[in-house]
């Protein structure tokens, strides 16, 4: 049995290098990771292209990290109009004020211990199963919560990548 082609996979194929590396650039912020994405273009399936970002998303540097991480907003505080960001956010949309002030805490005491955003991928979470999640990586080392937020950026980039084979891309 073979499958259909996907239409969003072809445009994005067939897309502009600057189109593509602008849609590639909103999966994520490192320009290591859509460059070697782009560069590998064109994808004969979804899951090639996912290969693809996983292969890439495990060569990144720390600076590269650095620069993903600097493009997601803190749990609890989506980008103000940005619809990904509120979507993959969305456990928190109705949490308690107790639950939003802890995590506002827990999220500074992280960015102070380890120099960036508290990185999960949020989809499908509640509130309280990121707290928790925050509480317990907040205790790991540097180079161990390095690998873990590496790990959470893989997950957050693939469900990305298949959505945005599944949209309309804009020249």
């Amino acid at each position: 049995m073979t499958s259909l082609p996907n239409p969003g996979l072809a445009r994005f194929n067939a897309s502009e290098d600057s189109v593509a590396l602008a849609a590639l650039h909103e999966v994520c912020a490192s320009s290591a990771w859509g460059s070697k994405l782009l560069a590998q273009r064109p994808y004969a399936d979804t899951e090639a292209l996912l290969r693809a970002g996983d292969a890439a998303m495990a060569e990144l540097t720390a600076e590269d990290l650095a620069e993903a991480m600097a493009g997601h907003p803190p749990i609890g505080r989506p980008k103000p109009g940005d619809p990904t960001s509120s979507r993959e956010q969305s456990g928190m949309a109705d949490a308690s004020e107790a639950l939003k002030a802890e995590m506002l805490e827990l999220n500074l005491a992280y960015q102070d211990k380890f120099g960036h955003v508290f990185l999960i991928c949020a989809t499908g979470r509640t509130g309280e199963q990121m707290r928790d999640a925050l509480r317990e990586r907040i205790d790991n080392s540097p180079d161990r919560e390095r690998e873990i937020v590496r790990t959470e950026l893989g997950k957050i980039n693939r469900i990305r990548l298949n959505r945005l084979v599944e949209q309309e891309m804009t020249a």
